[in-house]
């Protein structure tokens, strides 16, 4: 239904604030008004986990979005390779009251219709989220 796109992200800051407003224009130029919100939500939190998390020294992140019918997949791909290592995989956490950190995969949880962790060839990782589409005109459409 639509072509999927996808940008590239240098390993700083300011990235974050790119990435949101990249998945948001594309969800917009795509007609699809309904998922935003929580796709900009998820996409900040994923970034901000790949930037902290995931990429390696002098390595950014990539963001692709993808859409059909029913649903929009937001990816976060970066550049740490966990496979073999000691790494954990991305997870939910069960943070105190009291941790600063821990909630990103739980605020990524909430909105999303699903989400998961797939390897990235030839090394690195994607997470992912997705989302009831809701294009105008469709059965699914939450607007």
């Amino acid at each position: 239904m639509v072509d999927a796109t996808q940008k590239f992200f240098e390993a700083k800051p300011e990235s974050i604030s790119l990435a949101r407003d990249f998945a948001a224009m594309t969800l917009k130029a795509w007609g699809l008004d309904a998922p935003a919100d929580d796709v900009r939500l998820c996409v900040s939190e994923l970034a901000s986990n790949a930037l902290l998390h995931g990429t390696k020294r002098g390595h950014g992140f990539l963001v692709r979005l993808d859409a059909d019918e029913d649903f929009v997949r937001l990816e976060v791909h970066d550049s740490r390779d966990g496979r073999g290592s000691r790494e954990p995989q991305p997870a939910i956490q069960h943070p105190a009251d009291t941790d600063t950190t821990g909630r990103g995969l739980r605020i990524v949880d909430i909105p999303a219709d699903g989400w998961g962790v797939e390897d990235r060839e030839p090394l690195g990782k994607i997470v992912w989220s997705r989302f009831k589409a809701g294009f105008p005109g469709s059965q699914d459409h939450l607007g």
